[in-house]
């Protein structure tokens, strides 16, 4: 009967044990898994050490007690594995890792398989076992463990781009590594000769089986989390309800890989929920699953740890020999991949450079930990398995995970010194000290005025303020760091701002529920560009990130694809709406940032960098108005309507927070504040964006034609028969000026330009040109192009003339409104003449 008092005891101790070491650690300047790993080992060592010197009495029991904690495989793998791999989805940053995919699939996938097979093959000659149980070792070891190395990367302040690659390898490593473990271990259980075809096949349907499962649930948990109202606990309880249920459907029902599965689904919660949940909420999701994680992580590592002395009894020469083929075999393929493998991909511009440095880190960093330990321990707990393989496997998984902890994780702080990877660059060393230097100023400032009021001492206040003003007058009189910050390496770093601020202001968007989720999206994306391409090109790079933003993206020309061939409406429409509710956030959101531009850039990098960053804003703004212009002529009513609806949100976030400021006040009691809420969340609630419709009824685009007024509605219907749809896309010249005109054009939707020699005019949807062309034929007087895509429907004028001939009563109602209009066409042209005329007489 399983003691669950004892059990709680030894939990609660160990966490309490885990709690302690994580500062000393820190003060020790070590990894924190290496002071877990070591205590583990002590802990589950000194029963051991006890039992064999006979002094096993009543004082070691609470030692037995931790040291005999229910640590099966089973526990490890269906308590803890899809915590840990939940939550290294969710905190990845889906579209900065997809930037490196090259080199982060390379290294995690590409790799893992050939050190699988690099492993297998150097141990087989050597080793007592079969080349399977080799590969499975190979397969064990091949799982990293990012914890150690993203620590200390943290302490020293390595660079971000090394960060993100060694947490994406490890994050789809331990995936291909757990699923090649799998598909092996059924082999070797079948007892049969591995077969590498229908492995590859087994391992390549387990993994893209457990991803797309793992996308379609995480787009589930995505929507069932906007349905429980913001309820922050319920979508946490959620995410950690999906993180289990997945693991095991996967498992026991698709016979998919697990990991996979639930490793994709929190990378799509991520993708997605970051523009569909409240920043507040993500912010608590983010930090609640951090702290599950670190207590799986921790209690994983000292469990399996505690294991480590009986797996490593009776170790002898001939595994000490294994252990250093393994660990050369190891590290050699690691050499063999960042070496070997990715310069092509460098080479052909699939991949941003890694120099040097970055690549020789990454190789002592690919540390071993908790996740070797736990698919050693499913083999030497399984007694289908021979006592022989579960020791081969035990033994030397542990020796390695031991080896890459106490000799490369102690040593990865030093390393990373000597590369000088824990310095910044001359550029950014500049920047840091120019900021230093404002912000002791500021510091300065403040403290001055806070002592103002109360009338403190002046020797107190020159106390305080002594210090910063030598540092100010010494920042001033010479460069920082003895390299000047040029004009373009400040302007990049004020773009960049820029595009940082508009991404917080995306996030106050996304708080106060004033767009849409797939808006939000699309605004976070843009900002993320918009950063990237200043951080890499500056100017250059952020126009060019502007002009994409504003283009039109694949999934908009296939929806227009599937509109113009299929005639399917509704993604056009949504894509539509999307763009339209995009431009006009937009353009708010630049408002905010040419106050941030005075406010800020301004005072830190001077007038000069503001003032450029200020054209740049305008430019900005000059290519939304001219978009949101189109879009406008295609749509008024539309645009009208969601115009309303954003005030209205905007509206109701100002109530909100004007409410909010009260009981922070204490102006309101909780019970009337909790009232004055709901009301407000009640009005939000049916507050959702309209439909959009994306033509008009062809009566209505007829009527408006004067020729065809006086027609009756059959031969209006006759009429409409004979039009012919015609599709423009953006830029596309409809009218060129000297041709014969040959039709009309009506808008069915969609803005056209007419280009005249003195202006430009712009048609919208409901709007028609060149309907002279139906009585004569006469040359265009003008270029017309399409502004945006543009459905329009034409009436060529031998399909018109013919419908005259067939209808005798038509054709004299339309002379009859022809005639009308050349007689009023003549009389404004005399009245111009006659202006003209005087005008030119006059003294």
């Amino acid at each position: 009967m399983v003691d669950v008092v004892s059990i709680l005891v030894s939990v609660a101790g160990l966490l309490i044990v885990i709690a302690v070491g994580q500062p000393l650690a820190i003060r020790m300047r070590l990894p924190p898994s290496v002071l877990l790993a070591a205590v583990g080992v002590a802990i589950g060592g000194i029963p051991v050490l006890l039992q064999d010197i006979g002094m096993m009495g009543p004082s070691s029991g609470s030692l037995r007690l931790i040291a005999q904690v229910e640590t099966s495989p089973v526990t490890f793998i269906y308590v803890f594995l899809p915590v840990l791999m939940f939550e290294a989805g969710l905190a990845t940053d889906v579209r900065r890792t997809i930037e490196d995919a090259a080199p982060i699939l390379v290294l995690a996938i590409v790799v893992t398989i050939i050190t699988t097979a690099i492993i297998g093959l150097a141990l087989w000659p050597l080793a007592p076992v079969s080349l399977t149980v080799c590969l499975l070792l190979g397969a064990i070891v091949s799982t990293t463990d990012p914890a150690a190395v993203i620590a200390i990367f943290g302490y020293v302040g390595a660079p971000a781009r090394l960060t993100r690659l060694v947490e994406g390898e490890s994050l789809l490593n331990d995936a291909t590594a757990i699923a090649l473990f799998a598909a092996l271990l059924a082999i070797l259980l079948a007892g049969v000769e591995p077969d590498i075809g229908a492995g590859l096949v087994k391992f390549g349907s387990s993994y893209v089986g457990g991803g797309v499962f793992g996308l379609l649930t995480g787009r589930v948990l995505v929507w069932l989390i906007q349905r429980v109202m913001g309820d922050r606990l319920a979508e946490a309880s959620l995410t950690l309800g999906a993180s289990y249920l997945v693991f095991i459907a996967a498992e026991r029902l698709l016979h998919v890989s697990g990991v996979v599965a639930v490793l994709a689904t929190g990378a799509t919660l991520s993708a997605l929920g970051r523009s569909r949940i409240e920043p507040a909420h993500w912010d608590f999701l983010v930090e609640l699953w951090e702290q599950v994680a670190f207590w799986a992580r921790s209690l994983i590592f000292i469990l399996a740890s505690i294991l480590v002395p009986h797996l490593l009894v009776n170790v002898g020469l001939s595994d000490v020999v294994l252990l250093l083929v393994l660990i050369v075999a190891a590290f050699g393929a690691r050499i063999f991949s960042l070496f070997v493998l990715m310069p092509p991909l460098e080479r052909f511009g699939l991949t941003k450079p890694i120099n040097l440095s970055y690549k020789v880190a990454i190789f002592w960093g690919g540390l071993r930990g908790a996740l070797t330990l736990v698919l050693a321990l499913a083999i030497t707990e399984d007694t289908a398995i021979g006592p022989d393989i579960r020791r081969f496997v035990a033994t030397l998984a542990t020796g390695f995970v031991l080896y890459t902890l106490f000799i490369h994780a102690t040593t990865l702080r030093w390393l990373i010194g000597i590369l000088a990877l824990d310095r910044l660059s001359p550029r950014d060393q500049a920047l840091r000290d120019h900021f230093v230097v404002l912000a002791y100023a500021e510091v300065t400032d403040a403290v001055r005025q806070i002592a103002h009021g109360p009338e403190l001492t002046p020797a107190a206040v020159e106390r305080v303020v002594a210090p910063y003003e030598r540092r100010v007058a010494a920042g001033s009189e010479r460069p920082p760091s003895g390299t000047l910050l040029s004009e373009r390496d400040r302007l990049a770093v004020t773009l960049v701002a820029l595009a940082n601020q508009e991404r917080l202001l995306v996030l106050e968007t996304l708080a106060g529920h004033s767009a849409s989720p797939r808006v939000v999206q699309i605004l976070l994306a843009t900002a993320d560009s918009l950063a990237e391409g200043a951080r890499d090109d500056g100017r250059l790079g952020y126009r060019r990130a502007v002009d994409n933003s504003l283009a039109f993206a694949l999934t908009f020309r296939t929806a227009y694809f599937l509109y113009r061939y299929l005639g399917i409406i509704r993604f056009l429409a949504d894509q539509l709406a999307d763009r339209m509710e995009t431009l006009l956030i937009t353009r708010v959101l630049l408002e905010n940032l040419e106050r941030f531009n005075d406010e800020r850039i301004d005072p830190i990098f001077g007038n000069r960098i503001s003032q450029i960053a200020g054209e740049i804003i305008d430019q900005r703004r000059k290519k939304v108005s001219s978009a949101l212009g189109a879009l406008r002529l295609q749509y008024p009513i539309y645009a009208t309507d969601l115009e309303a609806l954003l005030l209205r949100r905007a509206a109701l976030r100002r109530e909100a927070a004007r409410y909010e400021s009260l009981l922070a006040e204490g102006l309101i009691a909780r019970e009337v504040y909790d009232d004055l809420r709901r009301s407000v969340l009640s009005a939000q609630a049916p507050e959702k964006r309209p439909r959009l419709d994306i033509g008009l009824v062809t009566f209505a685009l007829l009527r408006k034609l004067d020729l065809l007024s006086d027609l009756s509605d059959r031969q209006l219907d006759a009429v409409a028969r004979l039009l012919r749809p015609f599709f423009a896309v953006p830029n596309q010249r409809i009218v060129r000026k000297g041709d014969v005109g040959g039709a009309v054009y009506f808008i069915g939707s969609g803005a056209v330009e007419v280009i005249l020699p003195q202006a430009r005019v712009r048609l919208g949807t409901g709007e028609f040109f060149g309907e002279m062309a139906l009585l004569s034929g006469q040359r265009r007087n003008a270029d017309i192009v399409a502004l945006t895509y543009c459905r329009l429907l034409v009436l060529r004028k031998s399909d018109f003339d013919r419908f005259m001939t067939a209808n005798p009563e038509a054709k004299l109602a339309i002379e009859r409104v022809a005639a009308a209009r050349s007689a009023i066409n003549e009389v404004n042209r005399r009245a111009s003449e006659t202006r003209m005329t005087g005008s030119t007489s006059s003294p």
